[in-house]
């Protein structure tokens, strides 16, 4: 299908013509997309920063073609609807599961499956945060670990954009929450964003924090946003029948198969992108109740105009970033 308007109909987007470093991501001038059969254009108000973001950039996804616009995460105005839509309203306020063309640029098309109502409780900005950070926290925390409320979860990594989500949703589910952060900044926002306890996961002791805050039975469910550096120190921290979902990783772990079988204690993985169909209706119709009831209230952390995607995707790396990254176009 032709996405090519009229050359007159320009819009600014970062386009990527090589995988690489930040410094790949280059400031625009392109074509403007107009929506074909079953397709929405959507007017950009801000576009949600993900670290997976930075993964396809430096070339990690095989089915990326070059040149690429980045981003899956958005919020704006539907502008247009291409024949056969009907789900969806010209001006109506939404955010963007997945985009077609790009999510960092001024205009993107979206497959209707990919638009969601964005409420008025939320800012653009907010909205912008809404997809991968809160999609991800509700299904690693309902779909995946299956929690049942009076449980105890460990969050790692909780004043993160996944971190924050998690916390919210699980305080407001009646679990017992513990959040770790590096800063005493980040154990701050831990704590006010619903955690129960905070605790730096800088301490030497930290894991001896973790236990005695339950008694020394253990967490039920553990939230892992590092693997790689984490796992091997969660097992132990397990209680009976415990699960560790593993949200993120990058590279290789040594752990004791042991501390699994003295606990019958499962690790499960889990990946966005694998949900599609049934569960990820379920996903964002929770999530718009969720939204609607004020337990979701996504914090930004700093916002970035378009032209400095670069320095975005820098900041989105770094520990403590303590909320969403966002760019404005």
């Amino acid at each position: 299908m032709d996405h090519t308007p009229p050359a007159f109909t320009c819009m600014k987007a970062i386009r990527v013509e090589r995988f690489g470093g930040p410094e790949v991501l280059q400031l625009a001038e392109i074509p403007r997309p107009k929506p074909g059969a079953g397709e929405v254009l959507v007017k950009i108000h801000a576009i949600g920063v993900n670290p997976v973001d930075t993964y396809f950039r430096a070339g990690a996804n095989p089915a990326i073609t070059l040149p690429w616009i980045p981003g899956l995460d958005a919020a704006g105005v539907v502008e247009e609807l291409g024949p056969g839509v009907t789900t969806l309203r010209p001006g109506q306020r939404v955010y963007t599961a997945g985009t077609v063309t790009g999510a960092y640029a001024e205009w993107t098309l979206c497959a209707p499956g990919q638009v969601y109502p964005l409420s008025d409780r939320l800012s653009f900005a907010q909205g912008a945060g809404v997809n991968v950070p809160y999609a991800t926290a509700y299904r690693a925390l309902f779909h995946r670990a299956r929690v049942a409320a009076g449980e105890t979860v460990l969050i790692h990594g909780a004043s993160g954009g996944v971190g924050l989500a998690a916390t919210q949703l699980a305080r407001a589910f009646g679990l017992t929450v513990i959040g770790t952060a590096g800063t005493e900044r980040g154990l701050d926002l831990v704590r006010r964003e619903g955690a129960h306890h905070a605790v730096n996961h800088r301490a030497a002791d930290y894991t001896k924090a973790i236990l005695a805050l339950t008694g020394g039975r253990g967490v039920e469910v553990i939230l892992e946003m590092l693997a790689n550096v984490n796992l091997g120190k969660d097992l132990p921290l397990l209680a009976e029948q415990g699960r560790v979902v593993v949200i993120g990783s990058r590279g290789p772990v040594e752990i004791t198969p042991r501390d699994t079988m003295s606990r019958d204690a499962d690790i499960r993985g889990m990946s966005l992108f694998n949900v599609k169909g049934r569960d990820l209706a379920s996903i964002h119709a929770g999530l718009a109740a969720a939204i609607e009831s004020g337990i979701v209230r996504p914090v930004i952390a700093r916002e970035f105009p378009l032209a400095e995607a670069a320095a975005a995707h820098v900041a989105v790396m770094e520990s403590g970033v303590g909320g969403k990254i966002v760019l404005i176009p």
